[in-house]
């Protein structure tokens, strides 16, 4: 498959097949993470404890923990920042960096809206909503920044740790915070693709205040 035919096709394609046992895995990462959010949806974020979460997807408690870390991370997390690193490295090596990001990022936007819309609606609305939900979902952000600044690097023949590449890396995902708390703090109704774009044409060029 050529780059470009790598770059256009969608996210969770580029998975290279998975195993019985990474199956299994996705399956139960699944089952506790739309139990986590039909719960919310039902009863709150607070009054949502783990072990609701645990016996809603026929696991248990020390099985959601091996799983998430946390709550928050049950809310945040994602299988997508894997598959955005991928992509990162099948974008022709002399594309602007930040062209190579918009097109991964409004992609996998796009993925979340049309594959989980409730999830990915109710997940932004909770972030402007639970501070402890904010808070991690800077430290996810910074996660992600730094496993896309390994490809970053890679292309440019660079360190990962260099000031540039890491700042570089942080903004994008800084911006793409942005964008999504600046959309559901207005309810959602703007179209996210379009304010992510917007957000990085403010990277691109500066803000035309």
């Amino acid at each position: 498959m050529s780059r470009m035919a790598a770059a256009d096709t969608p996210l969770e394609e580029r998975r290279p097949p998975l195993g019985l046992r990474e199956r299994k895995k996705l399956k139960t990462r699944t089952a506790i993470r739309r139990a986590m959010f039909r719960l919310i949806a039902e009863q709150g974020y607070e009054a949502t404890t783990i072990e609701q979460i645990a016996a809603a997807a026929e696991v248990s408690p020390s099985t959601v923990f091996r799983y998430f870390p946390s709550k928050e991370d049950i809310v945040l997390a994602g299988e997508y920042d894997e598959a955005i690193e991928r992509a990162l490295r099948t974008r022709p090596v002399d594309e602007p960096p930040l062209d190579s990001l918009r097109a991964i990022l409004t992609a996998a936007v796009s993925r979340m809206l049309e594959n989980e819309p409730q999830e990915m609606h109710l997940r932004t609305k909770l972030m402007t909503e639970v501070p402890a939900l904010r808070a991690r979902m800077t430290e996810s952000m910074a996660e992600t920044s730094q496993s896309l600044a390994r490809p970053l690097a890679d292309r440019a023949g660079r360190d990962p740790d260099d000031l540039e590449v890491r700042v570089f890396a942080a903004s994008v995902m800084g911006a793409l915070r942005e964008a999504l708390l600046y959309w559901a703090e207005r309810d959602q109704q703007d179209d996210l693709v379009a304010l992510v774009n917007r957000t990085l044409d403010t990277l691109k060029g500066g803000p035309r205040l």
